[in-house]
């Protein structure tokens, strides 16, 4: 009889650690799920929004950014990113003069490179009213150049240019375009005779 009790006690005492070590298991799973949510949240991210930030090169203010929300990550790629758009003006040697102007309705600054990538709709014009239109778009601070791989498509009053990758300095007076594929010539329909 205290054979049978031992036997059937060993048992119950397998079916309650098998158990134990199913939930144990389960719960680890969990737990996981939950450590790995928690050190998401620990990443180091500032918030800002209505932001109106200004930089400078050399001590002259060069450019006035705003955005209505920014993300700063303080992670192995340090950064900081505009996901719901933002505006640049970028200056001539004054602040009372306005070069160029930028948007976007992304952005991010990788601040280890000096580099701005731009995505989703953007737009560069100067004060001539060139404006280029393109999907992405890279600023790199440093040289104070625009550049890309992607089509691109430029307006000017006279000329639409069609074409794929870009370089143009800051100001956007010029621009190379890579492999240009299209152009379109703009006559005023009063150019024409009756």
């Amino acid at each position: 009889m205290i054979d049978g009790l031992l036997n059937h006690s060993r048992s119950l005492l397998s079916g309650v650690f098998f158990a134990s070590a199913i939930a144990l298991l389960s719960s680890c799973i969990n737990d996981e799920k939950k450590v790995q949510a928690f050190f998401e949240k620990k990443l180091g991210v500032d918030e800002a929004r209505q932001v109106e930030s200004y930089m400078s090169q050399g001590g002259k203010m060069k450019a006035k950014l705003t955005a209505p929300l920014m993300l700063r990550y303080q992670d192995t790629l340090p950064r900081v990113e505009f996901p719901n758009t933002l505006h640049v003006d970028f200056y001539s040697d004054s602040l009372h003069q306005v070069e160029s102007q930028v948007d976007a309705h992304f952005g991010k600054y990788i601040e280890s490179q000096s580099k701005v990538f731009l995505r989703d709709s953007v737009r560069v014009f100067n004060i001539q009213g060139d404006t280029l239109h393109c999907q992405e778009l890279w600023w790199d601070q440093t040289s104070a150049k625009f550049t890309t791989d992607k089509p691109v498509r430029i307006y000017r009053k006279d000329l639409i240019l069609i074409g794929e990758g870009l370089s143009a300095p800051q100001d956007f007076k010029t621009f190379e375009i890579y492999h240009p594929t299209n152009s379109i010539i703009r006559v005023p329909a009063n150019q024409f005779g009756e």
